[in-house]
Order: structure tokens, then sequence, then C-alpha cells
């Protein structure tokens, strides 16, 4: 429900050529895609030889890598006030091509993964469907029929959205799942600094290319901020728990998994207040 809220109060923004736009200058998003699909596991790599993890843990930072970001990931660029219609595609895009590119990179890059890796289609199929093209068509259309109301229906549609954040926050934190130290300080530190450096070098390679700002922070939340509940469902998949059978290596990667949907917003959130603030400072002198 948070989800399509987001998307209805996002896509009821949106126009057709935003989309248009993307497309005829594909730069952001081809960038953004290498960012995604090959930087990221790249990188997990070296943080784990960097700071020395156990092969769970490296495994976990590869798993989070090789899924694509969520719908999440539009809803922080929205509030950013990024490039939304980039961020959209981006995830629409590589959701797909991760049907292929994540078995490939956990079977290369994954200590003891699975030689035969099922991806949950059914789950991402839905995703892209339910939770992402049907709620933006229709606040496209929403916001095409009614131009007046456009600005209220999407303050609606996206404070309903950011109140079930708060709820999903406060039910996280009541079931207390996680324990940050569980596995040494270290662990966290090498999550935190992936995090951190995914981001720089996503956004700092964004910059590089004098792509405008709108699209940097675009492509810095899209890398950054993965699909974590995939890269969950994944690992249910190829590292499935035995009743009374204790398996560390699929416990590690389970942790990274659930610490890093946590550290990616608190990563992210600093940088999308700063593009908010100037975005908003820009159109007021303007």
């Amino acid at each position: 429900m948070q989800l399509v809220l987001a998307m209805l109060g996002m896509g009821s923004t949106l126009r057709p050529q935003d989309f248009g736009t993307v497309l005829r200058v594909p730069a952001g998003f081809v960038l953004g895609l290498l960012c995604v699909l090959l930087v990221g596991p790249t990188l997990a790599l070296l943080v784990g030889k960097l700071f020395n993890l156990e092969p769970g843990i490296t495994t976990g930072l590869v798993l989070v890598a090789a899924v694509p970001g969520g719908v999440m990931s539009n809803v922080l660029t929205y509030f950013a006030l990024g490039n939304v219609a980039l961020s959209i595609a981006l995830t629409g895009a590589a959701a797909f091509i991760c049907l292929i590119s994540t078995p490939l990179v956990l079977q290369t890059f994954g200590a003891s993964a699975s030689s035969s890796i099922e991806m949950p289609t059914g789950r991402i199929a839905m995703e892209i469907g339910i939770l992402l093209l049907l709620p933006l068509l229709i606040g496209m259309a929403t916001g095409g029929r009614f131009p007046a109301r456009r600005d209220l229906f999407s303050k609606v549609m996206i404070r309903g959205s950011v109140a079930l954040i708060f709820v999903m926050i406060a039910g996280a934190i009541a079931a207390d799942r996680i324990a940050v130290g569980a596995h040494g300080i270290r662990t966290p530190f090498a999550i935190l600094f992936f995090c951190v450096s995914l981001f720089a070098v996503s956004w700092g390679g964004s910059r590089l290319m004098r792509l405008p700002e709108a699209d940097a922070i675009a492509i810095g939340i899209e890398a950054a901020f993965r699909n974590t509940s995939l890269a969950i469902l994944i690992k249910a998949s190829v590292f499935p728990a035995v009743p009374g059978v204790p398996d560390p290596f699929a416990d590690q990667v389970l942790f990274v998994a659930f610490l890093y949907g946590g550290v990616a917003f608190w990563v992210v959130l600093p940088p999308l207040l700063r593009h908010r603030r100037n975005s908003r400072l820009t159109t007021t002198a303007q």
C-alpha cells in the first residue's frame, strides 16, 4: 500500500514527455544501469577483501549489490526533487535485467552460492506491474485529467505513503530483529563503507560526466538504495534455513541483507536533503 500510494502521487506529477527526455538523452540512463549492475558487485568484492570479511558477509554484500533498486528508491528521489522519470526507468530496466544478471553475479562472485539459482520471477513481475507501472499510469492519467488538482492529489498520496513508512519503521524497531554487533563492529562498518562508496562513485561519476544534479542524485540513490526485500527472498531460495541445523554462513548473508536497508536510508538522507534544499533555493531565486 505504501508503494502504491507513492507511485500514484509521483505519477500525477509526471508527463509522457518526461520519459521521452530520458530516451532522447540516454547518458544518465546508461550510466545508472552500469552503476547498478556492474559497479555494485565490483565494490562489494573490493570491500570484502579490504576489510577481510568472512565469506558469508562478503556474499551478503554481493547479493545486495546484485539486486536492483526498489520502488523506495523512486520515492526517495521524489523527495530529493531529483529526476523521478530517470529513477523509475532505471528501476524498471534493472528489475528485468536482474532476472539474468543476479544469478550470474551470485554464481560468479558469491562464495558457496548454489550453481542452480531460481529467481522469484513472479515476485519481480508483480513489483514491476502492480506496484510500479499500474499505479504510475493511473497517477499520470489522473494528473492529466484533473490538472488543477494535480498538486493536491500528489500531496495526499505522498503524505499517506510517508505515514506508512513511519508505521513500518516503528514496527521494525519494536520487533528488535537485528543485533548490529552480532558479527563484530567491523561488519556494520564495512556495510556502511560499501554503501557510502557506492553512492559516492555513482553520484561523482554522474557529475564528472556533467549530468544535471537532478540526474546525479537519482543515479546515486538508485545505486545505493537496493531492493533488500528481494535480496532476502533470494537468500531464502539460495541458502534455505533448515530447522534445528545451524548455518552461520546463511545467517551472515541474511544479516547483511537486513542491515543494509537501514544503513542505506541514512546514507542517502543527507544528500537527499541537501539537493532538496538547493533545488528549492534555485526555484525561489528564479
